[in-house]
């Protein structure tokens, strides 16, 4: 807590220490990061791969975390202080994303996130569930509410190269400030931690007015590729917009100035939302708690009562055949285009100024 007088009533306790070091010696570092050249086809590269490994080396063993900086100018507390070019840049898509989002000379737009990580273009071979109700998602908004869709499709985290979404490393907690909005921990080029998707994605979910989740159930919680999403927003809600606060990566800096008061910033406040969850055998009801909960937490709204669901395919049915059972649910794929249709008609409803329950009139396809 402040005190009265807008300083810390106690100074900031110095950060822990004291788990292993992760540091590598040379000879494992090298051995390590030849084995992307493991394809014979590069043996006859053998001499220049070595070269490229030196460089490698160098900078990781002086941690060059962010090789090209530049002064972060006037915007910012610290204008002397070098920021990242990449970090910029992020910061930059943000803020024309939020203009989109203000312009009301525009269309609203709905972000559509399938979460499966399941298609035909890796080892699964077929496209998921998640995919088909995506498309009916978008195509009911397109053609019925004529709003503005952005398809997000997590699975190409698993099918396209260069496409990761990098651990989250829980600087908010060690302290909120800590925790910069977009995040500035990725790329990290001395551990070679680059090609991270989320500075494509903070500005798709910032520019959007409604967010509609689409994910199956894995293992009773949500994908694999949504956890790490997930967890990458974090600096959406109560994150730093200013490094230059923290001076960077200052631990006991951002520990001191969230004791002085901080104000934990929600950035995506104010949108609304539509949760999808389907499964197999159990845990669609958690997921889809767990999901909206996570979503009302950083301040967004339900967009009402039919734009969150939880349903079974193909209830202990084979997997085999579970695209079978979704072509023959004809309830659940309306109750998907319910789901749409409420959470477009909540975003035009909001930009209207006016607020009810929406998707109460809608026809429910079966009862309870």
């Amino acid at each position: 807590m402040a005190s009265s007088n807008g300083t810390s009533a106690r100074p900031a306790p110095e950060p822990r220490k004291g788990t292993p070091s992760p540091r590598l010696d040379e000879i494992e570092f090298k051995r390590r990061y030849r084995e992307q050249f493991s394809d014979p086809a590069f043996r006859a590269l053998g001499e220049e791969i070595e070269r490229i490994a030196d460089v490698a080396w160098d900078a990781y063993s002086q941690s060059r975390k962010s090789p090209v900086t530049r002064k972060a100018g006037p915007d910012f507390a610290d204008p002397d202080y070098d920021l990242s070019v990449d970090w910029l840049a992020a910061r930059e898509a943000l803020l024309i994303a939020q203009s989109r989002h203000a312009d009301e000379t525009k269309a609203p737009q709905i972000l559509i996130i399938n979460c499966s990580s399941r298609s035909e273009h890796t080892c699964p071979g077929e496209m998921s569930k998640s995919f088909r109700l995506t498309e009916i998602a978008r195509s009911t908004i397109a053609s019925e509410m004529g709003l503005e869709t952005a398809v997000l499709d997590l699975s190409r985290l698993a099918s396209e190269y260069g496409r990761k979404i990098h651990p989250c490393k829980a600087c908010f907690s060690t302290a909120a400030p800590l925790c910069h909005w977009p995040c500035s921990c990725y790329p990290n080029y001395s551990l070679g931690q680059t090609q991270d998707w989320m500075n494509d994605i903070y500005p798709m979910w910032v520019a959007a007015h409604g967010i509609m989740i689409l994910t199956p159930v894995n293992w009773y919680q949500v994908t694999s590729p949504l956890k790490l999403m997930m967890d990458r927003m974090v600096c959406a809600d109560g994150g730093n917009p200013d490094p230059t606060l923290t001076q960077g990566k200052d631990a006991e800096k951002a520990k001191q100035i969230e004791l002085d008061g901080w104000d934990y910033p929600r950035h995506l406040a104010g949108r609304l939302f539509s949760v999808v969850v389907h499964g197999d055998v159990e845990g669609a009801e958690n997921v889809r708690r767990s999901v909206s909960d996570w979503l009302r937490y950083m301040k967004l709204a339900p967009a009402g009562p039919s734009a969150e669901l939880d349903r079974y395919i193909g209830y202990w049915k084979p997997y085999a055949t579970s695209h079978d059972e979704l072509d023959a649910d004809q309830a659940v794929q309306e109750e998907v285009r319910n789901a749409a249709r409420t959470l477009a008609e909540a975003v035009m409803e909001r930009r209207a100024g006016r607020h009810r329950i929406a998707g109460a009139t809608l026809t429910e396809p079966r009862e309870k």
